[in-house]
């Protein structure tokens, strides 16, 4: 299935257990469409969410809410049934909005354009921690909720991991030449990948994040802007030459060519909730669905996904001083704006 967006999409995200799904635009829009097999996808919402564009999109409460993050450095809450704002931020960060990740059933997690990490509660309706872990744009996060540890790279070539027990930055490797721009957890917890601007994949061992113990410097000449774990051993990597590869990990390999959006780069890719449909989008300004089982095959085609099992139990390489960095070229513009009292009852109005 493919579904034209009339313009550049920043983020996409499925509902938690419905046949819907989500895409923030350049534009500032959020669209909401309802798809299904055989059927052509009907669009059930399109909101002007920001002044600016909508760079972060995730189902919120059970598929109640759609939050969404923008460069004017607000936060949105949007309700999925009427389209009608539940709640919104102004000023949320310092700096635009580049990512937003849940965390668990009352917790999220936003990242700025400044490197700067915010932790949201929803059962005390507060932003309850601040993360100044890097100097550059948060590109991506994922969470390991055995630990309660976010993992986050950043446009200053570096990966943070943030433990949320302690509230603080609990380590932070050494600098590296490329931009990191994606990441996943793999090995039950024992590997981090991050892709990089330069078309590598950097492996780090769990528990030693200084430097990468490995690298696959054979899966594209363009950068890779999107990581999803398929399986303990194998991820699903959306590259700049628009290119969705299946991608084997210890061993590392190119198993096939997945999925394409001809040569336009691709920005996010995201799991429906039962594993059957992979969404993607790209600059060609189109959200694509595809079957799983079309293009993987029914035995590999998992309809179903564990969570993130982080069961490794190695101490963290703790960095009490990280080094100073020189930052690198953006690929995103900052927002401007000053932190306000809102801010930190962000959720006052949201239901539980």
């Amino acid at each position: 299935m493919e579904i034209d967006l009339g313009n550049l999409a920043f983020d996409v995200d499925f509902h938690p257990s419905e046949q819907l799904v989500a895409s923030g635009l350049i534009t500032g829009d959020l669209l909401l469409y309802r798809y299904g097999d055989g059927s052509s996808p009907e669009k059930l919402l399109e909101v002007r969410a920001h002044g600016e564009s909508c760079r972060a999109v995730r189902f919120i409460n059970d598929g109640k809410a759609i939050l969404t993050g923008s460069p004017d450095c607000s936060i949105l809450a949007t309700d999925v049934e009427t389209g009608s704002v539940v709640a919104r931020v102004e000023n949320a960060h310092e700096a635009a909005v580049n990512r937003l990740v849940n965390l668990t059933e009352s917790t999220i997690a936003t990242g700025d354009d400044n490197g700067c990490i915010k932790v949201w509660d929803t059962r005390q309706r507060s932003c309850c921690n601040t993360f100044s872990a890097h100097e550059d744009f948060i590109s991506d996060m994922t969470f390991a909720s055995d630990s309660m540890k976010l993992v986050v790279t950043s446009g200053d070539g570096t990966l943070s991991v943030c433990n949320l027990r302690s509230n603080k930055v609990q380590t932070r490797s050494e600098f590296s030449e490329d931009e990191l721009l994606s990441v996943v957890i793999m090995k039950n917890g024992r590997k981090v990948v991050c892709g990089t601007q330069s078309g590598t994949l950097l492996l780090y061992s769990w528990g030693f994040f200084k430097d990468c113990s490995d690298r696959f410097v054979d899966l594209s000449p363009s950068s890779v802007d999107a990581l999803l774990k398929l399986d303990e051993d194998r991820i699903i990597a959306g590259t700049e030459n628009g290119l969705i590869s299946l991608i084997g990990i210890l061993p590392n390999r190119i198993i096939q060519p997945i999925a394409e959006h001809s040569d336009h780069p691709i920005e996010r890719l995201a799991f429906s909730h039962d594993k059957k449909f992979l969404g993607s989008i790209s600059h060609d300004q189109t959200l694509k669905l595809w079957d799983l089982n079309d293009i993987l095959g029914s035995e590999d085609s998992p309809s179903s996904q564990a969570a993130i099992d982080d069961s490794d139990s190695d101490e963290m390489d703790v960095d009490a001083n990280p080094p100073d960095s020189s930052k690198g070229n953006k690929k995103k513009h900052s927002g401007k704006g000053n932190d306000v009292g809102n801010a930190n009852n962000f959720f006052a109005d949201l239901g539980d």
